[in-house]
């Protein structure tokens, strides 16, 4: 209501969540496809791979890349294959020594109680997970027997580490730490130390730290050379401004993350008004170690033209209570409208005095906020004072 009245200017009336942020009054140019999900997840189908065996001669990272259900099949179908196997060869080393026929009291079989196929792979299971049920046992009359033994107890051990690991592998996987670590689903630009800067925020929700945490970013658009030759996904590395001065994080409470607007940036000569026709994709990767487990993991996002907010900032979320600081998770996405000049930061730099009026009308408009709060304070409390009635 006091922004219908104009009691209080819009520059100042905070935005919603920027989660729930209304779509920009730019139309923007319909995109063929995003590079990067918000998810992380690259939006890149490999076709007409000509050498598919390339993929076999690295099992491991095969296996572990499959889907769960993939894997649990291959798993289970791994130790019943080697079972039947060695079940199947139990079962023609008896057949040869003639243990299935004999029945003397006096005759020394390969494999004690083997009277059939069934019996056989029973042993093998024995044999290779160690059960030991104490009614089967090998003996010292059939040496194939006892080769058979060792290699069975080779090819279990590994098929163990394979599956085992890779099992683990899966579970432990570098993208399950990524989870936690989040970024706003929109990004900003506006003025801060009297620059035009590209901002946005990122957070981690565990109290295990990321070790050597590093931060950095890509414009991401489709370019044509000099020559002719036209990049449909040119890769171009941005510099950044962090808190800590270098690509390095020190993430224990959410950080925005800012580059500046300069000659070297690829953001350079976009303006306001530019901004939501351009066809670019600014892709942002957090790498470090978990502290937990040492392994390397990172997390990606992505922004596009549509999802930056121009004239706009990042509310803070930490504040100090008794003796410690404390996040508010729930204004981790919330910005605020803020003075920013529409033009691109190239006409800031050739007129600087654009910045300057900008500013002041800022400052002039909170100038006059304040007048007019106070104005209104004294008014209520002159009409709220007791009036005293003189009797002649």
């Amino acid at each position: 209501m006091l922004a219908r009245e104009r009691i209080i200017p819009e520059d100042f009336i905070p935005t919603r969540l920027a989660e729930d942020v209304s779509q920009p009054k730019f139309r923007a140019k319909q995109r063929k496809a995003r590079f990067v999900a918000k998810n992380g997840t690259c939006n890149v189908a490999q076709t007409n791979i000509q050498e598919q065996g390339r993929f076999l001669q690295d099992v491991f990272t095969t296996l572990v890349d499959f889907k769960w259900l993939y894997t649990l099949i291959i798993f289970t179908m791994s130790y019943l294959c080697s079972w039947l196997l060695f079940g199947m060869i139990w079962w023609l080393i008896a057949f040869a020594h003639g243990d299935l026929d004999q029945n003397s009291d006096s005759f020394v079989p390969c494999v004690t109680s083997i009277h059939s196929f069934s019996s056989a792979f029973l042993f093998s299971i024995e044999v290779q997970v160690t059960i030991g049920f104490g009614g089967r046992m090998i003996t010292e009359e059939c040496p194939a027997a006892i080769l058979c033994l060792i290699v069975q107890n080779i090819v279990g051990l590994v098929i163990n580490a394979i599956m085992l690991g890779c099992i683990f592998m899966k579970t432990a996987q570098a993208h399950r730490r990524a989870e936690t670590l989040i970024f706003s689903k929109h990004a900003v630009i506006a003025i801060r130390d009297s620059k035009l800067c590209f901002m946005l925020r990122v957070g981690d929700l565990r109290k295990s730290m990321i070790i050597s945490a590093t931060i950095k970013m890509q414009v991401v658009r489709k370019t044509t050379t000099l020559e002719g030759e036209v990049v449909p996904l040119n890769q171009i590395d941005i510099e950044m401004e962090n808190p800590v001065g270098t690509n390095a994080v020190f993430l224990v409470s959410p950080l925005i993350i800012s580059h500046v607007i300069d000659k070297k940036s690829p953001l350079y000569e976009i303006s306001a008004s530019d901004l939501h026709h351009e066809d670019l994709e600014v892709v942002v990767i957090l790498e470090g170690v978990v502290e937990t487990t040492g392994i390397t993991t990172q997390a990606r996002t992505s922004y596009l033209a549509e999802e930056i907010l121009w004239g706009q900032r990042f509310v803070p979320v930490v504040s100090e209570e008794e003796g410690r600081y404390s996040v508010d998770y729930s204004k981790f996405g919330n910005t605020v409208k803020v003075a920013t000049p529409s033009c691109s930061a190239k006409n800031l730099d050739q007129d600087g005095s654009l910045l300057k009026v900008k500013l002041h009308d800022s400052l002039t408009q909170k100038d006059f906020v304040r007048k007019r709060t106070n104005a209104s304070i004294r008014f209520k409390q002159r009409l709220c004072q007791p009036v005293t009635i003189i009797k002649d």
